[in-house]
């Protein structure tokens, strides 16, 4: 928020004061959000050493087959798709912009309360209807407002700031310990995450098993939610 120019009755009973531009109180970047199952989680290599099933166990798909014999088998999720398609982060980012939006709200709705008050002081000033010591102790009531709202947006935005972690660390949280059920039936050696622009430059997209994954990820979550 751009502070008021709130200009002190000693210097000059006119005084102008400037309302601040209505700037978003803070704006959401998305691109930490929904890259961040590649925070740790899948942009690095995962080494997923679990025994595969019996023979009772439901047969992979083409894409999901793992490689025969002793070769190292490799697989990867389309991190862009997942962060697109998974309704979990859906859910967590509507729950993050509404409380940037509740949290704005209220920080625009008292500033201008704040600009308002300021305004009727400079009229005062101006017209010389208020007495100095009176328009000195106004001018320090006001620039105490102007700080304590200043202190309060600081602390809304580390509040949504800790809010958008704590979201990432449970995405992350629920994306590995999905794979790592996931990779019991097939065994790969790493589940590689691959995003545009990412450390992984090329891809074959006979090895991207991120639709089996969209899947059972939205099931398992849809399943929780009952």
């Amino acid at each position: 928020m751009q502070e008021e120019n709130i200009g002190s009755p000693e210097s000059g009973r006119e005084t102008e004061i400037v309302a601040p531009h209505r700037q978003p109180f803070f704006t959401f970047n998305f691109n930490t959000v929904v890259g961040l199952v590649s925070l740790a989680a899948l942009a690095v290599l995962y080494v997923l050493h679990f025994s595969g099933g019996g023979a009772s166990e439901p047969q992979p798909t083409a894409v999901l087959q793992k490689t025969p014999g002793k070769q190292l088998s490799v697989v990867f999720v389309n991190i862009d798709s997942l962060n697109a398609h998974y309704e979990f982060v859906n859910v967590l980012r509507r729950d993050l912009e509404n409380t940037g939006k509740r949290l704005q709200t209220e920080i625009l709705s008292e500033q201008d309360a704040l600009q308002t008050e300021a305004n009727e002081f400079q009229r005062q000033m101006a017209a010389n209807i208020i007495p100095e010591n009176k328009a000195k102790e106004k001018y320090e009531e006001l620039m105490q407002k102007q700080q304590a709202l200043v202190d309060k947006k600081e602390r809304y935005t580390q509040q949504v700031a800790e809010q958008e972690m704590n979201m990432n660390i449970r995405l992350v949280d629920s994306v590995t310990a999905f794979l790592k059920r996931f990779n019991r039936r097939y065994n790969f050696d790493y589940i590689m995450g691959f995003k545009a622009g990412g450390e992984i430059l090329i891809s074959n997209d006979t090895l991207d098993i991120t639709g089996p994954v969209l899947e059972e990820l939205n099931s398992e979550y849809m399943q929780r939610k009952k």
